[in-house]
Order: structure tokens, then C-alpha cells, then sequence
């Protein structure tokens, strides 16, 4: 027997539509390419999204037809976000941060119809746009005005001039909810990026998710900043959870140092952000140069990599911010675990407490998780065990876009690739990702647990160990260190922090000072970058 209730699809489009009826009044501030604070509400952005909608099907994009976009965080990314999928194409997010060849193999493999771009991406545009086989149409995110009029490149036109042109009125159309919505491509650290294709269920399920008071916890009474970019796995889906709860949005636009972060906070009353901790390092670094304070901040939400405890320590202690924890990857759109306390951990010390936020944190509804040995039998969760991390869930992916790299599933579970252990509690704790990890001697060293010592000494800025050859010991760890503006330390002074913190055989063998470590399209540190760079570097007494 089946239920009596409505049958109503799960379509990106209610988001809007919801938004501008009951959250009409709430505000969208966007730092602008051109340098200003644009600034309007939900009732506006669902007006001009239908204008998007309108532009497509004058253009001629069919249903299913991919949109790219290469643009920072703003209003016209959020108008196209929903005037892409609400008309039933899908809205293809392209991280500018990778090589233009890449760029254009992404585009070519999606088979992109249209790409909308910031003017910031106009240099990377005029590169690519000849190689780009099966775009028809290139939109510029300007005024008329600014749009030059010698790029050379075929079919542009201006966001502005195109909208201009259209009605604000269009019925959203009706489709099956398991219908494509949105396309992720991985950053490819080995071999080519795989697409991830996200549905409209799938998506709305995981807004539902990250809204919960025990995720995100998004809602109207925050006023949130995305640090974390709308070309990076949707922005962890904030978009559409600002959406659902009518959340305030100020987005940051290319400006992301920490003196504008900083400001944008203040001066629009921010009271969640989120972002990956290279972004938090600048942030919390211009503060104390300053002697500054927030005064509405409550809670940041890091991901992407681990946050070291002491950045967790640093915005508890000096600032009265909660960080929030959060795990993921582009095939999981990306929420998997969240770091919220259980009650009975309320009444721990707080340092004990701090310990526990360090944690990657518990599944929320959707996500079921478990970590298994080489064997692949499950291993128990006790905190003590670390195995290969494997996850599935209605918003997980099951194959990649044309089935790039075959079936990834492993019985029907997803394999992270991460090395993790989970406490009694559900508390996940990643030790480090499989390609990372040190084995020593025929024991694991976390590359992770290292880093997060390292990070605690006042004079580094930002630490990687990576493992390197030895005769004796298969490999031990070195240690990467980008030291603070005008730091002194020796290699010496660095090994000594550990000393106490970690058993002797775990602690690096050698520091080696750099003026920048690498990092990735998304902010993550490029170890493979610096194997390859300290690869012949001698261990002293090797």
C-alpha cells in the first residue's frame, strides 16, 4: 500500500521561488569584480535568474546542455546558479584556479554550450576559447559598457546586454527530480579531473542536510560569508541552504586576503563563514597585527583539509569563535561529517572539548560510513583502529560523468581514499590521506598528526611532512615549514616543540625552510609538488 501525499519533485527551482516569496526582504551583498559593494535581495535574484532562463532558451540551450561558469562569488553567479538548473540545464562550475589546458579539456569533455565568465578570467577566456569545441556562446558578467571590443573572441556578449533583452517572468518547468543539475570535475592530481554529476534530488537532499541544526546549521537569523568558492563543490552547498532558510549572503568576490575578509565581516554583521584554513591563516594573521576583534561572529565552518587544533584553539580562545569542523569531497556534494558536540560532552573541560573539535566529526543524516583493513573487513569503531575510509548515501556518487575510470564502487560503497579512525561516539578522525601516509620501519606515521604540532609553534606559518627514501627505514618523515613574516627558527628549535607531543620515533627526521609551500585549484597543499622537490634530500645520519 502507498501513502496518500502529494508527489511533488525535489527541483533546485523551489529554492528561489521560496526564497523570494517568504525571505523576499533578505540581502545578497556581493564585492563586485569592478571594486563595489553590490548589494539587493532574494526577490531580486530570483527575478533576474529568470531572465537567465529566459537567455537560454533564446540561445537555443537544450535540456540537459551543459553551462559552465568561471567566475568568483557574487550575485550573478548565484542568478546563474538557479537560472542553469531551474530551466533544466546543468550548471557546470569550472575552478579557474587550474591551467588553461586543463580548463579547456574540461570544458571540450563536459561538451559546454555556454561559459559565463568574471572579467578577472577574460585573459584565461582569449587563451582558450578557440579550443573550446562545442561552445556556441561566450557571456561576459559585465555591463555593456565594459565589455571590450577587441578580445577577438567569437559570440560574446555582455551578462547585462543579455539579460536586458528578457522577461523576469518564466514558469519553472516540471521534470523528474533525479534529472541532472549540477557538474564538479575533481581537481586531478593524477591524471585527467573526473566529472562529478550532481541531481536535483541529490542536491536538495544535501541542503536539507547542511541546514540542520546539528551540520551547518544555516538559518534566517545568519548572515553567512562563503569564503569557500562557488566554483568549489557548489560552495559545500551553502547557496542552496541560504536559500532554503533565507540566510543573509555576502559574498566576497575576488577579495580574499584578510584585511577584506575582515572588513566585508564587520561591516555586513557576519555571523558564519566558511573556507579552508589557508584563508582562516591570512584572516587570523591580520587580526593580531591589528589588535582585532570580531563583534558578530559566531562560528567559521573549516574544510578542505584538516584545521590544525591550534587555529581551533586560536579563534576559541583570542576571538570567542566556534570552528566547525566539516569533511567531504566533490563526489559526496561534498557534506560527510560535521563536528557538533553531543550533550554529554558539554560538561568535558573545555580542553577536552577543543581536542574533540579537532575531529573531522560525525555523519550527518544521508551519509553512512565505515573503515575497513587491507582485507577489507570492517575494523571497529573505537578510536584506535585506522583503516581506508569508505561512505554512500543518496548524495554520493555512483559513477563518474561518462563513466570516466570505471565503476568507482567497491560493494556498492564509496572508497575516499583516506585513512581514518572513528571513536565510540561516530567521531571521525582522518590520519591522513592513503597516498600520504609514512611508513616507517613497517609502522604508520599520520602526515596529519605531524603538521598539527608543527602548526602550534609560534614561529610557523604553515607545515607539510611528506615522506622521503631511507636505507634503514624504508622512509621517514620531513618536515616542510613556511615560517611567519619575520620568524626566526632553526630546524633544531622545530624538532625540539615535538619532543612530548609525539613518540620519538614519529618525530620528523629534518626541517626544511621554504618561502611558500604549494598549493592546489581548491587551497589544499600539493605534497606531490614537494616529494618531488625534496626527493633527493639527505636525512641526517642516513
Amino acid at each position: 500500500m502507498l501513502g496518500q501525499m502529494q508527489d511533488h519533485p525535489l527541483l533546485i527551482s523551489t529554492l528561489i521561488d521560496f526564497a523570494a516569496r517568504h525571505h523576499h526582504e533578505a540581502q545578497i551583498v556581493s564585492r563586485r569584480v569592478e571594486g563595489d559593494l553590490h548589494r539587493y535581495t532574494y526577490a531580486d535574484a530570483a527575478k533576474r535568474s529568470r531572465r537567465v532562463a529566459n537567455a537560454l532558451d533564446r540561445l537555443g540551450v537544450a535540456f540537459g546542455d551543459r553551462v559552465a561558469t568561471l567566475a568568483w562569488n557574487g550575485y550573478r553567479h548565484l542568478e546563474l546558479y538557479f537560472g542553469i538548473t531551474g530551466s533544466g540545464r546543468v550548471v557546470h562550475t569550472i575552478n579557474p584556479r587550474l591551467l588553461p589546458e586543463q580548463i579547456a579539456w574540461i570544458a571540450n569533455h563536459a561538451e559546454d554550450q555556454v561559459v559565463c565568465f568574471d572579467m578577472t578570467f577574460l585573459p584565461i577566456v582569449k587563451g582558450i576559447w578557440s579550443h573550446c569545441k562545442t561552445v556556441k556562446h561566450w557571456v561576459a558578467l559585465c555591463d555593456a559598457d565594459k565589455l571590450p571590443a577587441d578580445t577577438g573572441i567569437a559570440n560574446l556578449v555582455s551578462y547585462e546586454a543579455l539579460l536586458a533583452a528578457e522577461a523576469e517572468t518564466y514558469d519553472w518547468p516540471q521534470f523528474d527530480e533525479r534529472s541532472a543539475a549540477a557538474l564538479c570535475y575533481t581537481s586531478g592530481t593524477t591524471g585527467n579531473p573526473k566529472g562529478a554529476l550532481y541531481s536535483h534530488r541529490s542536491t536538495m537532499l544535501h541542503a536539507f542536510a547542511g541546514a540542520l541544526p546539528d551540520s551547518l546549521g544555516v538559518s534566517a537569523r545568519d548572515s553567512i560569508l562563503p569564503v569557500v568558492p562557488m566554483f568549489h563543490v557548489n560552495a559545500w552547498g551553502i547557496p542552496y541552504g541560504a536559500a532554503m532558510t533565507g540566510a543573509k549572503l555576502v559574498f566576497p568576490g575576488a577579495a580574499l586576503d584578510g584585511k577584506s575578509v575582515y572588513e566585508l565581516m564587520e561591516s555586513e554583521q557576519v555571523t558564519m563563514a566558511a573556507g579552508v584554513p589557508t584563508v582562516w591563516l591570512g584572516l587570523l594573521n591580520h587580526m593580531a597585527q591589528h589588535g582585532l576583534k570580531f563583534s558578530t561572529m559566531k562560528r567559521t565552518v573549516i574544510g578542505g583539509s584538516a584545521c590544525p587544533p591550534a587555529m581551533i584553539k586560536t579563534f576559541h580562545d583570542d576571538f570567542g569563535v566556534t570552528v566547525v569542523h566539516a569533511w567531504g569531497m566533490t563526489e559526496m556534494s561534498p557534506l560527510g561529517t560535521v563536528n557538533t558536540l553531543k550533550q554529554h560532552q558539554l560538561a568535558l573541560p573545555v580542553e577536552q572539548q577543543l581536542d574533540i573539535m579537532a575531529k573531522q566529526g560525525r555523519a550527518v543524516f544521508g551519509v553512512e560510513m565505515k573503515i575497513v583493513d587491507p582485507d577489507g573487513n570492517e575494523l571497529p569503531w573505537d578510536g584506535q583502529h585506522s583503516g581506508d575510509l569508505l561512505v554512500k548515501g543518496p548524495w554520493i556518487i555512483s559513477s563518474y560523468f561518462k563513466g570516466e575510470g570505471g565503476d568507482p564502487l567497491v560493494d556498492g560503497w564509496f572508497p575516499t581514499g583516506d585513512v581514518a579512525a572513528i571513536d565510540a561516539d561516530g567521531f571521525l578522525q582522518i590520519t591522513d590521506r592513503s597516498k600520504d601516509v609514512i611508513k616507517s620501519g613497517g609502522e604508520w606515521i599520520s602526515s596529519i598528526d605531524v603538521e598539527n604540532i608543527a602548526m602550534a609553534h609560534p614561529a610557523v606559518a604553515m607545515a607539510a611532512c611528506i615522506a622521503v627514501p631511507h636505507p634503514k627505514w624504508d622512509e621517514r618523515p620531513l618536515l616542510v615549514v613556511m615560517k611567519k613574516p619575520g620568524a626566526q627558527a632553526t630546524a633544531a628549535d622545530i624538532l625540539a616543540h615535538f619532543e612530548g607531543r609525539i613518540a620519538k620515533w614519529q618525530i620528523p627526521d629534518d626541517v626544511a625552510f621554504v618561502d611558500a609551500i604549494p598549493l592546489g585549484a581548491t587551497g589544499k597543499m600539493q605534497k606531490n609538488k614537494l616529494r618531488e622537490q625534496f626527493k633527493g634530500h639527505a636525512l641526517p645520519g642516513a
